[in-house]
């Protein structure tokens, strides 16, 4: 069983910068794949970026490619997403997900989810 707590989302203006925490519980955190995913209201949930175990492997949606950047300390069993150059469409309530699978970009494939920290860009 893994819990998964996010923080560091509030409301910025646009261009400006915000920085996700993921706190995992559980002394395997560096078994699982860890990914953020998107929910704008009235949308689906939708891929935003995921890390590999070891932060070798790292992928990301096209639209956030050059501005976000997701990376983990095992050590502190935590997961970020730095947000840079942010745009009133990034706007969306941000999840944290574990997978024991690399690769899947689907909310199917995630093993577990966090509650969700809201993001809000104001233009």
């Amino acid at each position: 069983q893994v819990q998964l707590v996010e923080s560091g989302g509030g409301l910025v203006q646009a261009g400006g910068s915000l920085r996700l925490s993921c706190a995992a519980s559980g002394r395997t955190f560096n078994s699982y794949a860890m990914s953020w995913f998107r929910q704008a209201p009235g949308k689906e949930r939708e891929f935003v970026a995921t890390i590999s175990w070891g932060g070798s492997a790292i992928s990301y949606r096209d639209s956030v490619k050059g501005r976000f950047t997701i990376s983990r300390d095992n050590a502190k069993n935590t997961v970020y997403l730095q947000m840079n150059s942010l745009k009133p469409e990034d706007t969306a309530v941000y999840y944290c997900a574990a997978s024991l699978r690399y690769g899947s970009t689907s909310t199917s494939g995630m093993d577990y989810w966090g509650k969700g920290t809201l993001v809000t860009v104001s233009s």
